[in-house]
């Protein structure tokens, strides 16, 4: 095996020269990311400049027009099976938390595995048990997602994506939607899963969180990626002037 093969085989998302257009609206320009397993990757940048809509192609919530998207060795294009192996690869957790409102937390967390990984229902309730103690709420896998707070049922998208055992998580912006005492408790289970070597793509203006947990923090603008770095050196020393603007005004203390 040669270096740059052995390079290749370590990267576990790769996206080469890839763009996405909404008709006319050029969304994504020349996106190009190599990440690593176990590699932590904070994503940042003015609304609209293209950040979640770059993580959405990455399980083809999205459809790139043009260039490569590589996850684990799989190359994603309209092939609806190569689609779903890598939707089962790869967990998202969204803004809005997305969970069924007439299903108890419990049922929310066994339908992927009992359905797309044909786990009996009592193994997948086990899982499902064991990922709630996780995020600090097992007591709450009888009640419906209704009766719970807005980082409580975080916490448990969050484990519903887990269930499944991806070898990715993403996640697109999931505190924007908390009230700010609960933004903590779900950047805590995020940061105990940074700890335990989660390879994570996460998009945020938690810049705290950045700085404990990043491997890379990547800044983007109009579409394209304007920079990335360590945080140390991203933060104490921004090259682009955009990227300094959008410092300044994010980080005011």
């Amino acid at each position: 095996m040669t270096e740059s093969t052995a390079k290749q085989e370590a990267y576990i998302i790769t996206i080469r020269e890839m763009h996405k257009w909404y008709g006319q609206f050029h969304v994504l320009k020349d996106i190009n990311l190599s990440v690593e397993k176990g590699e932590r990757i904070v994503i940042c940048g003015p609304s609209g400049s293209g950040k979640s809509t770059m993580i959405r192609c990455i399980n083809r919530l999205e459809e790139h027009q043009q260039g490569q998207i590589i996850i684990d060795g799989i190359e994603l294009t309209s092939d609806v099976k190569h689609i779903e192996k890598i939707r089962s690869e790869v967990g998202m957790v969204f803004q809005h938390f997305n969970l069924f409102p007439h299903l108890t937390v419990l049922e929310n967390l066994v339908l992927a595995p009992i359905w797309v990984r044909k786990v009996p229902r009592k193994e997948a309730e086990e899982t499902g048990m064991t990922y709630l103690e996780r995020v600090k709420i097992p007591e709450q896998a009888l009640k419906y997602p209704g009766q719970l707070s807005g980082g409580q049922q975080q916490r448990v998208a969050i484990a519903r994506s887990l269930c499944m055992n991806p070898k990715v998580m993403l996640f697109d912006e999931p505190t924007s939607a908390l009230d700010p005492e609960m933004i903590s408790e779900v950047l805590d289970v995020m940061v105990q899963l940074a700890e335990e070597g989660m390879t994570m793509l996460c998009v945020t203006h938690e810049m705290g969180f950045a700085k404990k947990v990043a491997n890379r923090v990547i800044f983007m603008d109009a579409g394209q990626i304007v920079e990335e770095n360590e945080p140390h050196e991203f933060f104490n020393n921004p090259q682009s002037d955009r990227t300094k603007l959008f410092l300044s005004q994010i980080i005011q203390h």
